[in-house]
């Protein structure tokens, strides 16, 4: 990474309040606060690292609002709201530094069916293929490889990056990411028992995807049975996702790696599902829920709860079980001695 900016550059990127301290260093890089040395810019974004701004040796720290301590020699404090979020302000800069928007136009080497129009805006990189009435949206920027099919619709300045495919008549909408193999639209896993046989059920819907969505690599939507499945704006995949098909998810939702939910399941708004969850099918998870990573969910959940386990119970509760299973093999052994014990003692009143 190569980046340099002044200390006043940054204050202004990071929407700052105040300053504590004076550098006369340029910032070329960012570090965590132990690791940081002259010219980096470290943060203070967790209380449990606070010891460490006093021993740090970045050019530029940003801190919370209610710190209290005072720079070293040529270091620069500078206060923010939330020094996490202002350090996201300043990547994001370094971002469009490091991979720059490319020049809009298509490849020679894209294939793009006849009558499609592609704004003179967007992009279409090598070896894209774009099949027939499919819709471009202005800005919209297709890296090398990704497959757009019939019908389908990419949004306004979406961003769509190496190996992606959004399968036909699926609609992402505007300021949509995809990171690199995101399929939007495999086929739903659907089939039924007929006399000893699998036989597949045809999945003839669709995927809508919101706007501000962003999805990580390898997630895969499959389309509906019928109707759609669908994702509410702003909400954020991780990678190794998988959404079964017909599962609606709401607005502002955070779905993290290998989470795994079943068909015609409800996601409501701003619900957090943790890593590697599992959610039955047909189920309806209410809005604000949290599910801890490797949960098991297999019932409806109501709006706010927060639960832990396979199966899934209130996670204060399910903390509390985990602390006494760690306590049953000491008291089994205890179970044991007192067994032994009055067993021998009946034994022998009864020899009496």
């Amino acid at each position: 990474m190569q980046v340099a900016f002044s200390p006043a550059e940054i204050f202004s990127i990071v929407k700052a309040v105040r300053q504590q301290g004076d550098t006369s260093e340029t910032v070329r890089g960012i570090a965590a606060l132990g690791a940081a040395a002259p010219g980096d810019l470290s943060f203070l974004g967790n209380s449990k690292y606070k010891t460490d701004v006093a021993k740090t040796r970045a050019s530029l720290v940003l801190v919370p609002f209610d710190y209290t301590g005072d720079p070293q020699s040529n270091q620069l404090f500078v206060f923010v709201e939330n020094p996490s979020v202002a350090l996201a302000r300043l990547c994001a800069r370094i971002e469009q530094t490091l991979w720059p928007r490319p020049i809009a136009g298509v490849h020679p080497s894209a294939c793009v069916a006849p009558g499609v129009v592609v704004p003179p805006t967007a992009t279409v990189g090598p070896l894209c293929v774009v099949e027939g009435d499919a819709r471009i949206g202005e800005r919209a920027h297709l890296q090398a490889q990704v497959f757009i099919g019939r019908g389908a619709i990419v949004g306004d300045d979406c961003w769509l990056m190496p190996g992606c495919m959004v399968a036909a008549e699926c609609v992402l909408g505007d300021r949509v990411r995809l990171q690199p193999g995101v399929v939007v639209g495999s086929d739903g896993f659907g089939y039924e028992f007929i006399n000893g046989r699998h036989e597949k059920v045809p999945q003839i819907g669709t995927v809508v995807i919101g706007n501000d969505v962003e999805i990580g690599a390898n997630t895969t939507l499959d389309r509906a049975r019928f109707s759609r499945t669908e994702v509410g704006e702003g909400t954020k995949i991780d990678n190794l996702v998988q959404v079964g098909h017909n599962v609606s998810v709401g607005q502002h939702c955070l779905i993290c790696a290998q989470a795994g939910i079943s068909g015609s399941t409800t996601i409501e708004d701003n619900v957090i599902i943790g890593g590697q969850a599992g959610l039955a099918g047909h189920l309806t998870v209410g809005r604000g829920a949290k599910i801890d990573g490797q949960s098991g969910i297999n019932a409806d959940l109501a709006a706010g709860s927060f639960v832990k386990g396979t199966p899934c119970l209130p996670y204060q509760l399910e903390q509390r079980i985990n602390i006494l299973r760690r306590k049953l093999p000491d008291l089994f052994k205890r179970v044991d001695a007192l067994e032994s014990h009055f067993g021998a003692g009946h034994s022998e009143k009864s020899s009496a």
